[in-house]
C-alpha cells in the first residue's frame, strides 16, 4: 500500500514478500507495540489496522488478526463508506475472506472497494483495489472451472490492465503485471501472456519480490503446458511452488502444487506427481492447523475476555451495593433514581420516597455491641425486601438510615407512600428481636419520613427528611408525611 501506509508497515510487508519471516515477525511486534498513535493525514487508522490484520494472518497469528480485523471494521463507517481509506480497508477485508476460502463474500467486498475507490478519485487506492479484485477473479476461475471461467478471466484482465495504468512503479504494479499475464493466459492469449510474465519475472527478481516471481513462474508453467512443452512447464511450476513456500502463502501453495502434480501426471512422472501431491496435502494441513490453532487461541482469548467482562460488571455492581446488607448504596441510588423517577412520572404515577431511621440504634451498639448492631441492620434490610415490591429501589443511605423509592405502586398513587410506610413500621415492630439482642436493650423500631412530589430526588429527599424529623420529635416508631401533602393518620407510639 505504498503511499497510503507508513514506511514501517510497508517495510514489514516487503520482508514478508521476500520470505524473511523472522525479521518480519520482529518488526511486526514493534509495530504492534507502537500502536497507531502516529496516524498521518495521508492514511487512516482502519486501513492500517486491517492491513496489519493481513500481515498477522500471514504470520500465523490468527487471534491477533481477528482482533485487528474487528477493531478496524468497527472504526470504519460501514453504513456509508467513502474515501480511499475505506476502499483500502474493505478491499483488504475481502482479501482476508479470500484467504480463508469465503470467495463469494470476498468478491462482493472487493467489487465494492473498487467502486468506493473510483468515487474517491484516488488513483493509488484504485490501483490497489483493482489488483486485489483481479487476483480474486483469477483464483475464482482457476479453482472452480465452469462456463463462467472465461468471463472471470476477461474481467480480471481488464482489472489488472487498469491497475497497471494507475499504479506507480513498485509492488502493486509488479503484481498487477503478473496477474495480467495469468488473465491473458486464461483467455487464450498465450503469446502475450508469455511476454508479460517474463517482464513481471524480471521485475520481481530485481526487487526480491517473491510474490510476483512466484505468480510469473506460474503463468509460464501454464503457458508451457498449453504449448505441450511439459518439461519446461514442470520446471516453472516447481519454481512457482518454491516461491509460494518461501513466502508461506497457503492459497498459492495449494494451487501451484496441484498444477505441478497435474503436469507430472502428463509427463508420466509418478515420483514428481507424488511429491507435488504431498506438498499439496502439507499446504492444506498447514492451513487447517493454523486455522484450528488460531480458532482455539481466539476462543480462549474470548473466554478470558468474557470472564474479565463479567468480573468488571460484578465490580461495578459491587460498587453500587452496600456490603453489609446487600442493598443498593448511596451511589447506586443517585445513579438509578433519576431514571426510575422519570419512568414513574411518565407512567402517570406519583413518585414516593420513604426515608427510614432505626430508633434506639445507638443503644443497640452500646449495650449489645457493634456485631449485634450489624445484624439489626441486616434484619431491617430483609424486612424492607419483604414488605416492598421487587421493582422498588431499596437503599442503605448511611449508618442506620434507609431509603425506599416506590416506582410502581399498585395502590392508588396518592396513598402508596403512607400504606407502604405503615407496612414497614408494623413489620419492624412485630419482629422478634430477642434472638439478636436478648433482653439487653430495647427492641428497635423505625421512624419514617414520607414524601411525594416532582420527579426529583433532591426535592423528595429534602421533604422526606423534614417529615422524618417530625416523626422523631413526635416520639418515634411512626411515620409522618411531607407537610405539603394531605396528612394521613400516622401510627401511634407503642
Amino acid at each position: 500500500m505504498v503511499g497510503h501506509l507508513p514506511a514501517h508497515d510497508r517495510h514489514v510487508r516487503l520482508l514478508l514478500d521476500s520470505g524473511r519471516f523472522a525479521e518480519a515477525n520482529a518488526a511486526f511486534d514493534e509495530l504492534i507495540k507502537a500502536g497507531t498513535s502516529d496516524v498521518g493525514e495521508h492514511w487512516n487508522r482502519p486501513t492500517v489496522l486491517v492491513h496489519r490484520a493481513s500481515v498477522a494472518w500471514r504470520l500465523g497469528r490468527i487471534p491477533l488478526a481477528l482482533e485487528l480485523i474487528a477493531e478496524g471494521w468497527t472504526d470504519l463507517d460501514v453504513d456509508r463508506p467513502e474515501g480511499p481509506a475505506a476502499a483500502h480497508t474493505i478491499s483488504m477485508l475481502g482479501y482476508l475472506l479470500e484467504t480463508i476460502g469465503h470467495r463469494g463474500p470476498a468478491l462482493e467486498l472487493m467489487a465494492l472497494s473498487v467502486q468506493i475507490a473510483r468515487d474517491s478519485d484516488d488513483q493509488a487506492a484504485l490501483a490497489h483495489c483493482l489488483s486485489r479484485e483481479g487476483n480474486a477473479r483469477v483464483f475464482r476461475a482457476v479453482t472452480r472451472p465452469d462456463e463462467t471461467s472465461r468471463a472471470q478471466f476477461e474481467l480480471a484482465r481488464d482489472l489488472f490492465d487498469e491497475s497497471q495504468g494507475l499504479a506507480k512503479p513498485g509492488q502493486v504494479k509488479r503484481s498487477a503485471l503478473a496477474g495480467f499475464a495469468r488473465a491473458l493466459a486464461g483467455v487464450g492469449e498465450t503469446a502475450a501472456a508469455e511476454r508479460t510474465a517474463l517482464e513481471a519475472l524480471a521485475l520481481g527478481r530485481g526487487a526480491d519480490d517473491w510474490f510476483t516471481t512466484a505468480e510469473a513462474n506460474w503463468v509460464l508453467a501454464v503457458v508451457r503446458r498449453e504449448q505441450n512443452r511439459l518439461e519446461e512447464a514442470r520446471t516453472f511450476a516447481s519454481r512457482a511452488l518454491e516461491g509460494a513456500e518461501t513466502i508461506r502463502d497457503t492459497m498459492l501453495m495449494m494451487q501451484f502444487s496441484l498444477d505441478l502434480a497435474a503436469i507430472c501426471e502428463e509427463l508420466s512422472d509418478p515420483v514428481g506427481e507424488s511429491a507435488a501431491l504431498r506438498r499439496t496435502v502439507a499446504a492444506s494441513s498447514t492451513a487447517v492447523e493454523v486455522l484450528q490453532e488460531g480458532l482455539g487461541q481466539a476462543l480462549e482469548q474470548r473466554r478470558v475476555a468474557v470472564q474479565a467482562q463479567r468480573m468488571a460488571v460484578a465490580a461495578r455492581e459491587a460498587a453500587l451495593r452496600d456490603p453489609l446488607t446487600g442493598l443498593t448504596n448511596r451511589l447506586g441510588l443517585e445513579r438509578r433514581a433519576p431514571v426510575l423517577l422519570e419512568s414513574t412520572a411518565a407512567a402517570g404515577r406519583v413518585p414516593w420516597l420513604l426515608l427510614l431511621d432505626v430508633d434506639w440504634f445507638k443503644d443497640v451498639n452500646d449495650l449489645a455491641g457493634h456485631t449485634a448492631g450489624d445484624v439489626v441492620l441486616q434484619e431491617v434490610a430483609n424486612l424492607l425486601r419483604r414488605e416492598c415490591r421487587a421493582d422498588d429501589l431499596i437503599c442503605r443511605w448511611a449508618g442506620d438510615e434507609f431509603v425506599v423509592l416506590l416506582v410502581d405502586a399498585s395502590e392508588e398513587s396518592r396513598d402508596a407512600g403512607p400504606i407502604v410506610a405503615e407496612r414497614i413500621r408494623a413489620a419492624v415492630q412485630r419482629h422478634d428481636w430477642r434472638l439478636v439482642l436478648g433482653r439487653l436493650t430495647k427492641a428497635p423500631t423505625v421512624s419514617i419520613g414520607v414524601a411525594a412530589g416532582p420527579a426529583n430526588l433532591e426535592h423528595l429527599f429534602a421533604a422526606a427528611d423534614i417529615a422524618l424529623y417530625r416523626a422523631k420529635r413526635a416520639g418515634r416508631n411512626r411515620w409522618e408525611i411531607d407537610g405539603d401533602r394531605p396528612t394521613a393518620d400516622s401510627s401511634t407510639t407503642s
